[in-house]
This record gives structure tokens, C-alpha cells and sequence, in this order.
């Protein structure tokens, strides 16, 4: 394997996981009750923590991959 290059699949489970990772923070912005915002952010910053953890990074010159994750962010 080549620096940079990743399988297929940490590259799914990373987008999976930006994904999740961001459907928390459009969560944590409606959730009115500060508890539940608090467990929400728990929830985003372990889900961060993974993806640090992992040190993946994408090639955003990909642009199959960045046309796939856009248009889940959407």
C-alpha cells in the first residue's frame, strides 16, 4: 500500500462516519433542551475521536468519492 492510498473500505466507513458526524451537528442545532444537545454533542465528539483516531484521510481529487459524499450531505 502506497501513503495516501486507502481500501475501499475505510473510505466507506469514513464517509459513514462524516455523515453521522453531521447529522448530530444538524441535531444538536434544532434540539431545544441543553441535556439533550449535551448527550448529542457526547455522541458527535466520540464519533469524532474514531475518526481522529483513525487518521484516514480522503483524496478529495477523487471526484466519484466527493460527488458520492456531497450528495449525501444534501
Amino acid at each position: 500500500m502506497t501513503e495516501g492510498r486507502y481500501p475501499v473500505w475505510t473510505k466507506a466507513v469514513t464517509v459513514g462516519l462524516v455523515i453521522k458526524i453531521r447529522s448530530l451537528s444538524i441535531a444538536i442545532e434544532q434540539e431545544q433542551d441543553p441535556v439533550k444537545q449535551n448527550k448529542l454533542i457526547a455522541q458527535q465528539n466520540k464519533l469524532i475521536a474514531y475518526l481522529n483516531g483513525l487518521g484516514i484521510a480522503v483524496n478529495t481529487n477523487d471526484p466519484r468519492l466527493m460527488t458520492s459524499v456531497r450528495s449525501k450531505l444534501k
